[in-house]
């Protein structure tokens, strides 16, 4: 049967929130990657990566708001420190101080952690009725797979 975030039991909204929280802070450190890669990216292919990497971020920090704002609508906290986030998230921070191939090959890993992150999510939406934080993982998940794909691109 089909819940809303009213509607279902509070055992069931902590348990998607939870697993949503873990979104919202992997994304948050994906984010920053991108954008210190984005700043420090050099060499050869500077314009097209410089390029990605802001596409890349602009789009996570979008992603942060709907994942944290479903969290709300599920009646919990977001979390919103960055050591909470770092704690929380499988995705671990960069420092920027690599080739652009290390960028690459880091930044595609953390788009696959997270596509798998928000797959699991959904699933647990799934089990408890939720389709519409569901829907959501289903998208964001999406959008991760397409920009591991474009990164995989750069390393052939």
């Amino acid at each position: 049967m089909t819940q809303t975030a009213t509607s279902m039991s509070t055992d069931a909204q902590t348990q998607i929130a939870d697993a949503l929280n873990q979104c919202v802070a992997e994304t948050a450190v994906t984010t920053m990657m991108a954008q210190n890669f984005h700043w420090n990216v050099t060499g050869m292919a500077f314009g097209p990566l410089h390029d990605l990497f802001q596409k890349i971020y602009e789009d996570h920090f979008v992603a942060q708001d709907d994942l944290a704002e479903r969290v709300k609508a599920l009646d919990a906290h977001a979390e919103g420190t960055l050591a909470g986030m770092l704690k929380r998230s499988k995705v671990t921070e960069k420092d920027g101080h690599m080739s652009a191939e290390e960028m690459i090959k880091a930044l595609k890993e953390a788009q696959e952690t997270l596509a798998a992150t928000l797959a699991g999510a959904g699933e647990l939406a799934a089990e408890h009725g939720d389709t519409l934080t569901e829907d959501l993982c289903i998208a964001r998940g999406q959008e991760h797979e397409k920009f591991a794909w474009f990164l995989r691109a750069h390393l052939r």
